[in-house]
């Protein structure tokens, strides 16, 4: 009788920095989905220590540890990581967004479409980064969120504009309790100006009162979510938990691929703009499931483990 097959061990290379972790988590959490892991994650070393040990063909962070199937990298200082760690104890290097270098050296790279490098081979283009989200099927249509940015190189900020856009929706909706969250960027003057307002339906939880976690579990119940155009994660991240998805908006300050990947969305009508709402376009969830990690995680699966 054949056994429950091995578990795929996967090293996660990290750079410290938050939002690169997300991505590769999101990866990791969609490959679990589909086949059972065995996941170790290890800071990325220096690149002056990456480049010693690629050339004596060593990788000592991984001292003790299984070889890898997978080793998964998000950031350019995991990337002499990764090469050092494949060439050392063997696996496929996965890195996430455009490394810094060529793409040839890595066995796959996933990489959001704004970043305008085409498919290949060993390409993997998606619609926007990947996260930690996934995909649930418990939302509530009387359950609304507003993610709310602030201050950003891409988009000019109006306190009295998105005040006005939360206040018509809330209004709007009587029906829907809505809860607002802040980020890092808002500025203090938002939340002066929201509360003048009085909108006593409305729950305000700025971002200093959340614990990690916290937007993915709103995500997971909230029928409706509202992101300021600026917040680009955070509209995926919506897009992902297969939520109505509602653009607050904002002037953008010049062309770029970041303003750029955001009219794609409008115009694949997976986001809602709020003047169009307003003048009665109807806010409702993606047509189709919008899980890009689960797609990578697919493509990884079916191409180098078909057996799993």
């Amino acid at each position: 009788m054949r056994g429950e097959p091995a578990p795929l061990v996967v090293w996660r290379l990290l750079d410290g920095k938050p939002g690169h972790e997300n991505q590769s988590l999101g990866l990791v959490r969609a490959l679990d989905e589909r086949r059972r892991i065995q996941l170790h994650d290890l800071p990325a070393p220096t690149r002056l220590r990456c480049l010693a040990d690629w050339l004596a063909g060593r990788f000592p962070a991984g001292a003790g540890l299984p070889d890898p199937a997978l080793v998964i990298g998000a950031g350019h200082a995991t990337h002499p990581a990764l090469l050092a760690a494949c060439r050392a104890r063997g696996g496929r290097s996965v890195v996430l967004m455009r490394p810094s270098l060529p793409r040839r050296w890595f066995d796959l790279c996933i990489v959001p479409a704004h970043d305008g490098v085409p498919a290949g081979a060993n390409t993997l283009v998606t619609r926007g980064v990947l996260n930690a989200v996934r995909p649930t099927t418990g939302h509530r249509d009387d359950r609304g969120l507003f993610l709310i940015g602030g201050e950003s190189a891409h988009y000019t900020w109006n306190d009295a504009r998105v005040v006005a856009q939360v206040e018509g929706i809330v209004t709007a909706t009587p029906a829907v309790r809505f809860t607002l969250t802040t980020s890092r960027r808002t500025p203090a003057s938002f939340l002066r100006l929201l509360a003048g307002r009085g909108l006593s339906s409305l729950r305000v939880v700025p971002v200093e009162r959340t614990e990690p976690g916290w937007v993915a579990v709103h995500l997971a119940e909230s029928g409706r979510v509202w992101v300021t155009g600026d917040s680009v994660s955070m509209i995926y991240e919506a897009l992902t938990s297969g939520a109505a998805v509602g653009l607050l908006q904002l002037g953008a300050r010049r062309p770029g691929r970041v303003t750029r990947g955001v009219e794609a969305l409008i115009e694949a009508r997976l986001v809602t703009p709020y003047a169009d709402w307003s003048n009665g376009a109807p806010l409702a969830p993606p047509a189709e499931p919008f899980d890009e990690a689960a797609r990578c995680a697919g493509w990884i699966c079916d191409r180098w483990m078909p057996a799993a």
